[in-house]
């Protein structure tokens, strides 16, 4: 690219003119928010994208511009990540299908939900954001051509709290969905260090993303709005803009398509930059805590994720 990288440069500005046709890229929670601005961006550069998404009627009404434009390039398929039986449904699809993927975005999640239990008994925000992720993309990681990426979208949130890798489904501790909320977006991280170093040795890169507290997205659909107000506050009192959604997508397009694959793999990026470690106790800080890029953490919650699962994955 020919330009200076912004932080408040939107997925069009990162993208610029470039073309996308040939690629191939499955998006996570495509039917609202940064996941629907996010296909729009790939779309509207000639990306062939599947969305993944729960409710496939309500994400038929919602991306019905991008099917209008890119009627050809653009398909929704069911995907329920509190459900590992929906999971394998849609990954067995995608194998039969057989159509390779050039990126893999893990933009679906929830945010600070009341206390409660996915279909197969696991915390719902461990649950969601990181088992659901963890099921779909190893058992499709046959689809991926050497020179893909994965992208995790993990947040901020993250240096709320460490994932306690003994008791991640909160059945000894009492529930928080704060400490909750931030232990899935830490599991996001490590899953996105330990999957890159599998996968680095056949091309294809890990790359965790903050993309930015980005408001307006169906995320803050399970807070309150007394809680809502109190977290717009928190975030002006730190000194953080709310980012429109196009915003919001723009350090996503950025690790998948235009930062060399090497810089992002295996770290962590926000603003459209890779940021190292900090250990600031300061919840607004940027960069990871080194708990979120530890790899003996990494490969101990894959051991974790698998025996969740049921599954033994070695790609």
């Amino acid at each position: 690219m020919d330009y200076q990288i912004d932080r408040d440069m939107t997925a069009d500005e990162v993208l610029g003119d470039m073309d996308l046709s040939g690629k191939r890229v499955l998006v996570t929670g495509a039917g609202s928010g940064l996941g629907l601005e996010t296909c729009r961006a790939l779309a509207a550069r000639g990306a062939y994208v599947v969305g993944a998404v729960r409710d496939t009627e309500k994400a038929r009404l919602a991306t019905a511009t991008i099917s209008a434009t890119a009627p050809d390039a653009f398909e929704l398929v069911e995907l329920d990540l509190a459900s590992l039986d929906s999971v394998r449904r849609c990954a067995d699809m995608l194998l039969a299908a057989g159509d390779p993927f050039d990126v893999v975005i893990c933009n679906a999640g929830v945010m600070a939900t009341p206390e409660g239990r996915t279909k197969d008994g696991f915390e719902t925000q461990f649950g969601v954001n990181h088992l659901g992720h963890f099921l779909l993309v190893n058992r499709i990681i046959g689809l991926l051509r050497s020179g893909s990426r994965i992208i995790m979208l993990s947040s901020m949130a993250h240096r709320m709290g460490d994932l306690d890798l003994d008791d991640p489904n909160f059945e000894r501790r009492p529930y928080d969905p704060w400490a909750s909320y931030g232990g899935s977006k830490t599991a996001n991280v490590l899953f996105a260090v330990e999957l890159d170093r599998r996968l680095r040795d056949r091309g294809v890169r890990v790359a965790a993303v903050h993309p930015g507290v980005a408001f307006g997205t169906d995320l803050v659909r399970h807070m309150r709005e007394e809680d809502r107000v109190a977290f717009l506050k928190s975030e002006k009192d730190f000194h953080h803009r709310i980012k429109t959604m196009e915003e919001g997508a723009a350090t996503t397009v950025w690790s998948a398509f235009v930062a060399p694959a090497d810089e992002v793999g295996g770290r962590y990026s926000q603003d459209c930059r890779v940021v190292p470690v900090n250990d600031s106790t300061v919840t607004s800080n940027a960069g990871p805590r080194a708990y979120a890029m530890d790899p003996a953490r990494a490969t101990r919650l894959w051991t974790i994720s698998e025996e969740m699962v049921g599954e033994t994955f070695n790609p």
